[in-house]
């Protein structure tokens, strides 16, 4: 499958936008899932945990793979005062205990490969590296019931003001529904909490033409309206990129990674489909981008979206007033 170019190809500094790509999956450890990658594109494997390895200096730059729970690795190794056995011994349990609970739930908790941003141009070779992971057994989402897994794409923004977030905003929200459609959630996915759309409460308000908020407004709104990391179209890393001072506990708990992009955490990981890669899933996230770039369109549909709402609403209303509350 081709890759297709985003309207905004270029970010503020004139260079191709980047893209971050994570892949959660079962089937292989992390230590085999790291081979495959330094196989592809060279680099030097540092294990830092049981579960937890960092492939460094590849030729984009370093890979993360990893259990993906914060339980099965070890907390940061504080210095500690050489008499105090007793600190030292807790550190040794804890690594220990950790380590054994990563081999206990390895195959239900899935592997999870972080990959460094690359240039939008170049997604298509990590559609090798999929197909790798699949040859050498790597199960997606419609493996297992058990398996929630997905693809999460960070794209880089072309810009971090406020009007331009918006319209990317706005746009996420009048697609939203249709691409669930197309992806065809897993139920798995569906029911954990991870990938939720957004309240229509919000979903109007952002919609609203008179809306016009700057950046410190439209972050102090989202956060008031999406207390919560899991979000379809997760935008707290660009917010605690834009605003690192913010004083919201999502922003400061230190459990969001800043970073000029947008989190979108929809895609399955369809790794049984052979024809299913990052390519795809970028080609569908374009509709997004389009829409966001064709202004008339996009404040035709925000016309249409609120319209239905209000004759929605409208027919709520009298269904109420009715004896029984029901037609």
């Amino acid at each position: 499958m081709p890759i297709q170019s985003p309207p905004e190809p270029l970010n503020t500094d004139g260079k191709p936008r980047r893209v971050g790509v994570e892949l959660e999956f079962a089937g292989l450890l992390p230590e085999e899932t790291a081979e495959i990658a330094q196989s592809l594109f060279g680099g030097t494997i540092e294990p830092l945990s049981a579960h937890r390895i960092k492939l460094r200096d590849t030729r984009w730059g370093d890979f993360n793979i990893e259990l993906d729970s914060r339980y099965v690795h070890p907390e940061s190794q504080p210095d500690v005062p050489n008499d105090s056995e007793w600190q030292r011994l807790r550190l040794k349990l804890d690594r220990r205990y950790r380590e054994l609970l990563g081999d206990v739930v390895t195959g239900v908790v899935p592997t999870e490969i972080v990959c460094p941003p690359i240039d939008w141009e170049r997604l298509d070779e990590l559609d090798i590296l999929f197909n790798e992971l699949r040859r050498y057994g790597a199960k997606g989402t419609d493996a297992s019931l058990l398996y929630g897994f997905g693809l999460h794409l960070n794209p880089e923004l072309p810009a971090l003001d406020s009007a331009t977030i918006l319209r990317y905003l706005r746009a996420w929200l009048l697609c939203a529904n249709g691409i669930r459609e197309q992806i065809r959630v897993d139920i798995t996915r569906e029911v954990l909490p991870h990938a939720n759309p957004f309240p229509q409460k919000y979903c109007l308000k952002v919609l609203d033409q008179a809306y016009r908020p700057d950046l410190e407004t439209l972050v102090n709104d989202y956060l008031s309206d999406n207390d919560t990391r899991n979000r379809d179209l997760d935008l707290l890393p660009l917010f605690a990129h834009l605003c690192p001072n913010h004083s919201h506990p999502l922003l400061r708990k230190g459990l969001v990674q800043a970073r000029p992009t947008f989190h979108y955490r929809l895609p399955n990981a369809q790794l049984s489909d052979p024809e299913w890669g990052v390519v795809r899933e970028w080609n569908r996230w374009l509709e997004v981008e389009t829409l966001a770039c064709t202004p008339d369109t996009l404040a035709e549909r925000m016309a249409e979206y609120r319209a239905r709402h209000a004759r929605s609403g409208w027919w709520q209303k009298l269904r109420s007033l009715l004896p029984g509350g029901r037609y």
